[in-house]
């Protein structure tokens, strides 16, 4: 591969920390997200497996997977921007 210049950075040290943190915060909310759909769901086959009814894991099911897949996290990549600071 041919040697490529670098852009000149845009940001400052402080500006890439704060970006990196809030990378971190998304991998771990992300996985926290996927470990309690992935619960809701096992337990809702167990339950359909052995014929065990229960109206509030079917609602808690419903609104833990739907809202896992609304979600609109993926839109602020890097998290809130300066021109939407206050949100």
């Amino acid at each position: 591969m041919p040697d490529q210049a670098s852009l000149p950075p845009t940001t400052t040290h402080q500006e890439d920390e704060v970006t990196k943190g809030q990378r971190t915060i998304n991998k771990i909310w992300e996985v926290t997200q996927a470990l309690i759909a992935i619960s809701i769901t096992s337990a809702k086959i167990y339950t359909a497996i052995y014929q065990i009814e229960s109206a509030d894991l079917t609602n808690a099911f419903f609104l833990i997977v739907s809202m896992y897949f609304v979600r609109t996290n993926h839109q602020l990549i890097g998290g809130v921007k300066a021109e939407q600071k206050g949100r």
